[in-house]
């Protein structure tokens, strides 16, 4: 830290308000797998009733003597609280219960820091906690706050708090040139993936809910998944092959959470960009979850704050294990899927939802057999080895008769490219002819 602080501790005593209204509300069995997640050991836990917040230590002076007796009485290292703090308050709490006090946010700061992988991942943790602690650096230097005057006490002109601040902006702006790099690479990458006509479908949802569970189960990918909010940070893309669509690019990305703090989405852009830019969002909601259509709710604010609010979207209720329930898809008026019921712990329903995918993505999906000539065995291969292919005959002019199932427009591009006329009426102006 930038400034003198009691040392971090893994003994927490967690202070839980209650009864706020419903827009500040938190979940105290969130707030306890939040802290396990993080690897501290819980040994009290204190709740506020119809707490009046208090502008100085957010909590009243009994409550405040209560947690006191419990931080000696338990010989906790830190005390935690499930509601976002101000500066002043984290610093007054501090001084008063002589150990580490981290909020709501401070804590899930942490459990990203612990998370973080790879290179990207362990630059938007740090800008995420640069933004938090730039906050918190006022009066940090009490004793360095003025300059003094006079011969031999004339300093460099700048107060040790404005060093800081200095270094903490050229950080931040250090940081986020490299993560415009990498937000750059990622474009271009996607610009490879739309020339191919390759449709991207992003694994969305709260945390917990089993996305890298169902990622593991339907790419056979070994991705770090475990009973924990927040197993996984950095996204991971996988290409896989659908029964009557062929491939697309499967997307794990970061779970959302209740009151997701601002600067985790601003610094988590370039990742979330991937559900932004998807072709489909698979909505993956833990079925049994008493909270589970506040959870919905929660993921829906997050889309609309990165504008993914109105892409196509299947919602995947999962862990239908827990509910003695059986697989199933549910659907619209229109006949389309709009809900798929599976278990990805136990591998059930996974052919469903590839089913519901290809109808979804395969709109124009043709069923149709094209004789293809001898001199034209590239297309061939080409059609193997997008999966295409159900079976292969030959007519009576000798030549191999293809029977495929594939979305209309890639079968018509392949065509084209291969120098092959198309038996169907083309749209105007396709943004793949003009390639």
């Amino acid at each position: 830290m930038f400034f003198e602080r009691h040392e971090r501790g893994e003994r927490a005593v967690l202070v839980h308000p209650e009864c706020l209204d419903d827009q500040q509300r938190e979940d105290p069995r969130e707030f306890q797998e939040l802290v396990r997640s993080a690897n501290v050991e819980q040994v009290a836990f204190v709740v506020v009733a119809n707490p009046k917040v208090s502008p100085r230590y957010f909590v009243g002076s009994g409550k405040l003597e209560e947690i006191r007796q419990q931080v000696i009485a338990c010989d906790a290292d830190v005390v935690l609280f499930n509601h976002a703090l101000s500066p002043s308050q984290e610093r007054n709490l501090e001084a008063e219960l002589e150990c580490r006090v981290v909020d709501r946010t401070g804590l899930i700061l942490d459990i990203f820091a612990q998370r973080a992988r790879t290179h990207e991942g362990k630059l938007q943790v740090e800008l995420a906690q640069l933004d938090h602690v730039s906050t918190r650096l006022v009066r940090g230097w009490t004793h360095l706050e003025r300059q003094k005057g006079g011969v031999g006490l004339r300093g460099p002109g700048e107060t040790q708090l404005e060093t800081d601040r200095r270094l903490l902006r050229a950080r931040i702006k250090t940081i986020q040139k490299r993560l415009d790099k990498v937000r750059k690479q990622r474009d271009q990458t996607r610009r490879s993936r739309k020339r191919a006509d390759i449709p991207l479908v992003s694994l969305v949802g709260y945390t917990n809910a089993g996305k890298s569970t169902l990622f593991n189960a339907i790419t056979e990918s070994g991705v770090y998944a475990a009973d924990q909010l927040f197993a996984t940070l950095d996204p991971t893309l996988r290409r896989l092959q659908i029964q009557d669509l062929g491939p697309i690019i499967l997307a794990d990305t970061v779970g959302f959470i209740r009151h997701l703090p601002h600067k985790l989405v601003q610094a988590f852009r370039a990742t979330l960009e991937e559900s932004a830019m998807a072709d489909l969002l698979l909505h993956v909601i833990d079925c049994a979850d008493a909270e589970r259509q506040d959870n919905i709710q929660q993921v829906h604010n997050v889309l609309e704050e990165i504008e993914a609010n109105e892409l196509p979207t299947l919602e995947v209720f999962n862990k239908t294990d827990l509910l003695g329930m059986k697989p199933r898809i549910d659907r619209d008026e229109n006949n389309k899927p709009v809900r798929v019921w599976i278990s990805a712990q136990r591998n059930e329903g996974l052919d469903l939802l590839q089913l519901a995918i290809a109808e979804l993505l395969g709109d124009d999906l043709v069923h149709e057999f094209i004789p293809v000539p001898h001199d034209k065995g590239r297309l061939r291969a080409r059609l193997y080895k997008l999966g295409v292919v159900q079976s292969e005959d030959f007519n009576e002019e000798g030549l191999p008769v293809l029977e495929l199932r594939m979305p209309r427009q890639e079968l018509q591009k392949l065509m084209l490219q291969e120098g092959m006329d198309v038996p169907w009426e083309l749209p105007d102006k396709e943004p793949w002819m003009n390639e």
